[in-house]
């Protein structure tokens, strides 16, 4: 079912939507963090460290395939918001043949250079072979995934964010039960995890395009071309700011990757466990942010902005609550969390590792999810030049504090040091683009002390106005 988000209580209407898009990315964790449980209990520390060695370059083509998702999702829900049903039709159908295409030729660049990828980031020895094979499967049902995220940014940017909820959940429990038994009983290890990931994504990319092909025939739309370079246009000024954002973040934990590889695989492993949580809490951080692109972009697409302060105050709370229990989660129970992740020949500086990281990253949580929440209105707005700012700035920090500090304390610690650091300052950017009424200048000519002043009563106070429309 479709849904207008320009409408009825605004914290009311998107939290309501957010929530179905917060449990699914939940579900979506369970894909990465599934294969290496299993992998880590059953296949032992190598394999985890397998695993997690080529977990940053995965994530490059992830980050390809969610930006791609954010241009889509933004620039469909404008036109959806607006009223003008043929070109969202033309957008959803201009997105699915664009990604066909770019993700086509990514699976094929995944499948053939796989190997030298794991060079890049200095891949130990011992678990060189596994990774680069649990590398090459997983970017050879690349095309999968990135249609599948596509098909759910176009279902959230009509309001739907259920079906991507039901389609993950399937998706999900059928990628872990494929684990337990590939690697289980059919001894397939690393390779296993893998094809159990390929075989689940295939699945649910495919059904998710039959929803959406019969979701879009029912809307009836008359007319609308099936490509347009108007709306690969408009798609690729959101889409590629997007994954530049996503990619740079990649490519700036492929740097750390390559760092912590130095210190051999017992620290890889450890690591590999603590970062598969840590990107399960910023990932539903990410979440509620992207909830709020779609959100602003639909009222902005109905010129109301004044909805999109309102919403953003209950989104905040909201996020602040998720930061409060991964916090309490990650540092007190930290190791029992980790020990998912390992069985009883895992050594103990693998545990002590992962320990390390999550204690040090888990009490800023506060401050980054309050960075992923603005930038979600400056995205949904196309404010993309203050998003890349405040985003690159959390990147280029976190390297080369990384470097810096590891180089200084001479061991390990200092890089996991490198991710407060970055996100305090990326956080202070995003905060102030978001005060200063920076997204909204297209809309209204306020004066931006009026508008800093707009905000911060709109975040702290209740108004009358929003408690009385439903």
């Amino acid at each position: 079912m479709n849904k207008d988000l320009t409408i009825g209580n605004p914290g009311k209407s998107l939290i309501m939507f957010t929530i179905p898009l917060f449990i699914s990315v939940m579900f979506q964790q369970m894909y990465n963090i599934a294969d290496s449980v299993i992998a880590g209990k059953f296949a032992g520390e190598d394999a985890l460290a397998a695993i997690g060695a080529s977990y940053p370059i995965t994530m490059i083509f992830m980050a390809v395939a969610v930006g791609c998702q954010i241009g889509c999702s933004v620039v469909i829900s404008k036109h959806f918001g607006s009223g003008n049903m043929q070109m969202t039709k033309t957008c959803i159908s201009t997105s699915l043949i664009s990604g066909t295409v770019l993700s086509a030729i990514l699976t094929l660049v995944g499948v053939l250079f796989s190997g030298v990828f794991m060079q890049w980031v200095q891949t130990p020895a011992n678990i060189f072979d596994d990774g680069c094979l649990y590398l090459m499967i997983y970017t050879g049902g690349f095309i999968f995934l990135f249609l599948y995220n596509i098909v759910t940014g176009i279902f959230n940017s009509l309001g739907d964010s259920k079906t991507p909820l039901y389609l993950l959940i399937a998706s999900s429990v059928g990628n872990v039960i494929l684990d337990c038994i590939l690697i289980i009983p059919f001894k397939m290890g690393v390779a296993g995890a893998a094809w159990a990931t390929f075989a689940a994504q295939g699945a649910a990319c495919i059904l998710a395009l039959f929803l959406l092909f019969r979701r879009v025939k029912s809307m009836k739309i008359q007319g609308g071309k099936p490509f347009s370079g108007r709306a690969l246009g408009e798609i690729c000024t959101v889409a590629v700011p997007s994954v530049l954002q996503q990619s740079f973040i990649s490519v700036g934990n492929l740097f750390i990757q390559y760092m912590v590889n130095g210190y051999g695989s017992s620290i890889v492993a450890g690591y590999s466990a603590a970062i598969k949580l840590n990107t399960f809490a910023i990932t539903c951080f990410t979440t509620i942010g992207n909830g709020m692109s779609s959100f602003t972009a639909q009222n902005i697409g109905a010129d109301k902005p004044e909805r999109i302060r309102k919403g953003f105050r209950s989104s905040l709370f909201f996020s602040l609550g998720t930061a409060a229990v991964f916090f309490l989660l990650f540092f007190i129970l930290s190791e029992p969390l980790l020990s998912l992740f390992m069985n009883g020949d895992s050594s103990r500086l693998a545990m002590d590792t992962g320990v390390d990281f999550l204690r040090i990253a888990s009490p800023f949580y506060f401050i980054v999810c309050i960075k992923l929440l603005c930038d979600g209105v400056l995205r949904g707005s196309e404010a993309m030049g203050c998003f890349m700012a405040a985003t690159f700035t959390d990147l280029i920090l976190r390297v080369v504090l990384a470097a810096i500090f590891s180089n200084t304390m001479g061991e390990v610690r200092g890089i996991w040091l490198s991710w407060p650091g970055a996100w305090i300052a990326g956080t202070i950017m995003s905060v102030i683009f978001y005060l200063t009424g920076m997204w909204s200048r297209k809309l209204r000519k306020t004066p931006i002390a009026k508008t800093v002043e707009e905000s911060l009563e709109d975040i702290f106070e209740e108004s009358p106005a929003e408690e009385s429309e439903e």
